[in-house]
């Protein structure tokens, strides 16, 4: 069968990828993938009647966690460490068959059993997408499977901050299992929507574990400027590993710098103590390769958005947690969870401080706390008519040109319009001079992908100040852009929230088939995206241009 993907935005031709991964992955680290996601399926099997019984650990669910997570587009390219999750799966298996005791005809993703490397290509090669010949139903399969991967990830970054749901572990255990039955299109839909819905237990974890360890983000410019120290630039997610490069720079005379989705962390107060750091260096995770080469110091990858290494830094860029590249150090916890990063320490104090390529700075922290505090002000713009819509514009950036789309757009919307954004997707428009209405910001960010959940309470907010039934009666229009699986569990979580009308771009996903797009069509009416002319006229209808 050979490799096909089609979980990101870039598949090939809006089809997918069978050659190589237009993300750089090659097809055998592809297959590896397929292989570990069948067999996360079979401990499924097994761990859905546990959780039942109230016997699932939380171990298990975590396992699965950190390998759904590994396996998101730009987490992981190192066949290694994809041999060794499927080698962990496979034993997770043989105990979970001894606990069940049970003989009863079971999905092959429960039985298969083998240790041998040798094997799992050949096995890959059966198990993956196109292993489901209905269309329909393996676009729905792969829906649920792909927001499981984001659902995934924000659990995995809560339970480091000692925050966990054994719930979402119940239902990551269902939803698999799920994908082994034959059922029907209303019934996978119906566990689609159910997907959205812990997709907002598991944002709400988060939410809690991030401010509950380090405050409440707060507005906060930050610098985008270089300084004349050296510098460790951080990517990804985990402000866990945050908050311990802190600790560990403290009076080194190394500066840190945050990059792309780690921009947020300037906004947290607990950050905010540390004089050694400096602010945010570079855009989103497309434009690394040059960034990375400019930095001059060392970068940690914590997360995913990890691109293929070039050879001008390969030398100085670092992994940890579920982040992997073949060749590249990878810097793992003790048992408490403390990880050593002396060697990136180290490192930097012979580097050359980063070249700097911009200055000044850029506005954000606007989670639903700090919102709330501007709430009076912001209803009071909405009644008195200074401000008539909000655009939440959240998701990921990418490399496509029709990503110029978004800068285009915030470029030309009205001037009493704001946008509310969250992810990656800020950078195509959060340098931009939009100004502010009565000292409100045009744009609102309320922080990293996973953050989207404040957007959720401040429609909510907005809704219950206005004494609103329905959330879409909310002057606030969607216009989100994707790019992998995290924006796609933030988009499962607005469509059980009822949110209607989303446009989505640059292009829909190659894994919803036509039948499921109509479907999504008639319920939520989702729309691509169109013209930035078009879609302003039918989003700003009855506002002044």
């Amino acid at each position: 069968m050979g490799m096909f993907c089609y979980q990101c935005q870039e598949a090939a031709k809006n089809t997918g990828c069978t050659i190589k991964g237009v993300c750089g992955k090659a097809p055998e680290t592809s297959l590896l993938q397929d292989l570990l996601i069948f067999n996360l399926k079979g401990i499924a099997i097994y761990g859905e009647a546990l959780y039942r019984k109230g016997e699932l650990e939380n171990s298990t669910g975590r396992f699965v966690a950190e390998a759904l997570f590994s396996t998101i587009t730009n987490a992981n390219f190192d066949d290694e460490r994809f041999s060794e999750l499927i080698k962990q799966a496979v034993e997770i298996k043989k105990s979970l068959m001894e606990h069940n005791g049970s003989y009863a005809p079971l999905h092959e993703a429960a039985t298969w059993i083998s240790d041998d490397e040798t094997s799992f290509t050949d096995k890959a090669q059966e198990v993956g997408v196109l292993s489901e010949q209905n269309e329909d139903i393996r676009s729905l399969k792969e829906l649920i499977i792909y927001g499981l991967k984001g659902m995934a990830a924000y659990a995995e970054h809560a339970a480091v901050l000692g925050k966990e749901d054994p719930s979402l572990y119940g239902f990551m255990m269902e939803a698999l299992a799920a994908t082994t039955k034959d059922l029907p299109v209303e019934e996978l839909v119906n566990i689609v929507l159910k997907t959205g819905e812990y997709g907002v237990t598991a944002m709400a974890l988060l939410d809690a574990a991030n401010t509950g360890s380090y405050g409440n983000p707060e507005m906060t410019t930050v610098n985008i400027g270089a300084g004349n120290k050296p510098g460790i630039l951080i990517s990804g997610h985990d402000l866990k590993d945050m908050e311990q490069l802190l600790k560990q720079t403290e009076g080194t005379g190394v500066e840190v710098y945050t990059h792309s989705e780690m921009l947020p962390a300037n906004y947290y107060p607990a950050f905010k103590k540390y004089k050694h750091f400096h602010g945010n260096y570079g855009n989103a995770w497309w434009k690394q390769d040059k960034e990375f080469e400019s930095f001059n110091g060392p970068i940690l990858m914590t997360t995913n958005c990890i691109v293929p290494v070039k050879d001008s830094y390969k030398d100085r860029i670092f992994t940890t947690g579920m982040a992997g590249y073949p060749g590249v150090p990878h810097i793992t916890p003790d048992n408490d969870g403390t990880k050593d990063f002396t060697p990136l320490i180290d490192y930097a104090k012979s580097c050359e401080p980063p070249t700097e390529i911009e200055t000044g700075s850029i506005v954000g922290g606007f989670a639903h706390k700090q919102v709330f505090d501007l709430s009076d002000k912001i209803v009071d713009a909405v009644k008195t008519g200074s401000i008539k819509k909000f655009v939440v514009m959240s998701g990921c950036d990418g490399r496509q040109k029709g990503r110029n789309y978004y800068t285009d757009f915030a470029e030309s919307m009205p001037e009493d319009s704001v946008i509310l954004t969250s992810g990656c997707a800020k950078y195509r428009y959060n340098k931009l001079n939009l100004g502010d209405i009565n000292g409100i910001p045009r744009v609102l960010d309320a922080g990293q992908c996973n953050d989207s959940y404040s957007l959720v309470l401040i429609a909510l907010k907005l809704k219950e100040i206005m004494g609103l039934d329905d959330i879409n009666e909310l002057p606030i229009a969607y216009d989100i852009a994707w790019y992998e699986q995290k924006a796609v569990i933030v988009l499962l979580a607005l469509l059980y929230l009822g949110v209607k009308g989303i446009r989505l771009g640059p292009t829909l996903p190659a894994f919803l088939s036509p039948n499921v797009v109509k479907v999504l069509v008639e319920n939520f009416d989702i729309k691509p995206i169109g013209t930035v002319k078009d879609d302003i006229e039918s989003i700003f209808s009855g506002v002044a241009v």
